[in-house]
């Protein structure tokens, strides 16, 4: 699109977002995000429906399948105001930017038919069901299993660290569903109601306090036997192409919130006194963000070009880091003040809290140790 035309959607997009959160949705600025997933459910939610029926959610799907079949500078410009703008942290991610484009790719015109259109109108919400106690990182090792009673998928399992399973509609499990495979064969990909009586959702209580983090476990769970994407046993494939979605346009406007928290953690710095002191930890921040920036730039244009190049490899690794070293500079730059809570029993301030979570930065969505073996020997061609 031309300079002219991206300008004009910036408007069109600022402009919306501007009218959107005043009125009914004012007092949903700025709710959610990592760490405060509990804030102003009902009233996101509200807001996730608002968006699907306005054409905000889903930009870069196929018009065919619900989608604005917007360009990835389109894309770009929206998370970037949609940032700028405070709104709300999204309910509907995981579905709109994991398991649709899978289906998109992967599933069938029924599944297609069934699935897309409610996580376009923000009515059915979903959770990711990979990591298992002893199979995180290695995701090879998943242990929770499924076999074929009839017409219906029956569950047996343990899920962990499943973000927003407590507030999820269904859930896209990767199960071991041939007795006896090991490793990447014998994998299938399920899609499972989560109101049933056969799944219990334990909340884990974080540092911070709050538990958007769930244990999930499955006793005699049941889907039916065509909600599987794929074929038996090509769930592995099916998981690595979702993992593949995560790294889109969403990133830079992930960015403007870290802009927005580095911001916050120079000015409580200027005020106490503590910038001096940190002067070279403050200076080393902001280059790297910059750096961030740029890079996320270039991931986007070898992603549109259709050749993901290495900097796609390396952008989980560089924030996420980057982010943790905000998150101990946040806690510095209180100076004392910032080892007490605001209130009882636990009323953390904004930089208590970026200093608490992002010590998980470095694990979920690929722990950095993992991310490093990735790098070395997809990337750069290293042995294993």
């Amino acid at each position: 699109m031309a300079d002219g035309g991206i300008g004009s959607f910036r408007e069109e997009v600022r402009a919306w977002l501007e009218e959107a959160l005043d009125g009914e949705f004012a007092a949903a600025r700025g709710l959610g995000g990592p760490g405060r997933e509990h804030e102003g459910f009902e009233v996101r939610l509200a807001w996730e429906r608002h968006l699907g029926k306005a054409g905000w959610t889903c930009l870069g799907w196929p018009a065919e399948h619900g989608g604005r079949g917007a360009s990835l500078d389109e894309q770009v410009v929206f998370f970037e105001e949609y940032a700028k703008a405070h709104a709300p942290h999204r309910l509907g991610h995981i579905g709109e930017g994991l398991i649709g484009p899978t289906i998109i790719d992967f599933g069938t015109e029924a599944q297609k038919n069934r699935f897309l259109p409610p996580i376009q109108r923000g009515e059915e919400l979903w959770c990711q069901g990979y990591s298992e106690p002893d199979a995180g990182s290695d995701l090879a090792n998943v242990q929770t299993r499924a076999v074929l009673d009839g017409d219906e998928w029956v569950l047996q399992g343990q899920k962990v660290w499943t973000s927003l399973a407590h507030v999820a509609d269904w859930c896209f499990v990767v199960a071991r569903t041939e007795p006896g495979s090991e490793r990447h064969k014998g994998l299938s990909y399920l899609l499972v109601p989560m109101n049933q009586d056969g799944i219990e959702v334990r909340p884990i209580v974080q540092p911070t306090g709050t538990s958007e983090f769930n244990e999930v476990f499955f006793d005699g769970a049941r889907t039916a036997k065509d909600n599987i994407i794929g074929a038996p046993g090509e769930g592995w494939r099916v998981a690595m192409a979702t993992l593949g979605y995560e790294r889109g346009a969403s990133t830079l406007g992930q960015q403007i919130g870290f802009r927005r928290e580095f911001a916050a953690v120079l000015e409580t710095a200027r005020s106490n006194g503590t910038a001096a002191e940190l002067r070279d930890r403050l200076t080393r921040s902001w280059v790297e963000l910059e750096i961030m920036r740029l890079n996320a730039l270039r991931t986007m244009k070898s992603l549109g070009a259709g050749e993901p190049g290495p900097e796609v490899a390396v952008a989980k690794l560089y924030w996420s880091e980057w982010h943790q070293r905000l998150g101990e500079l946040a806690l510095d730059a209180a100076g004392p003040a910032g080892l007490l809570a605001d209130d009882a029993p636990y009323d953390l301030s904004d930089l208590q809290r970026i200093g608490l979570f992002s010590r998980s930065d470095t694990i979920y969505a690929g722990s950095s140790e993992i991310q490093r073996n990735i790098i070395a020997e997809r990337t750069l061609g290293l042995p294993r």
